[in-house]
């Protein structure tokens, strides 16, 4: 009942958007520092290939989000963190993470519904 395919979506959804919001926040707290790297994290094709192909929860389940260095351009430090981009980032997780939560939340409530028979 818990592990269906949209539960699992919705759970592996929102790990990958807490770490991309983790990684976001290290690479702002990271902007002045010579030669930082800013991270990336990537979930959402692997998340959509693995309920593309298969009707098991435990196989989108396995789905982990990846983090890579960036490959931007560099300023003359070395560092690569564009605060534009990463402000942006940060929005669109924290909406895309609310979403998650509340699609996730409708899904528990309609199941509690049922289950009171009301």
């Amino acid at each position: 009942m818990f592990d269906d395919v949209s539960s699992a979506a919705l759970r592996v959804a929102l790990t990958g958007l807490a770490q991309r919001q983790r990684v976001t926040a290290n690479n702002i707290a990271n902007i002045e520092t010579p030669g930082f790297r800013a991270g990336r994290v990537q979930f959402e094709s692997a998340l959509r290939d693995a309920v593309d192909s298969t009707d098991d929860s435990g196989v989108i389940g396995a789905v982990e989000a990846t983090t890579a260095q960036s490959l931007q351009p560099t300023r003359l430090n070395g560092n690569n963190v564009n605060l534009d981009h990463e402000t942006l980032s940060n929005i669109d997780t924290g909406l895309r993470y609310q979403l998650m939560l509340r699609a996730l939340d409708n899904k528990y409530s309609g199941l509690s519904t049922v289950i009171r028979g009301s």
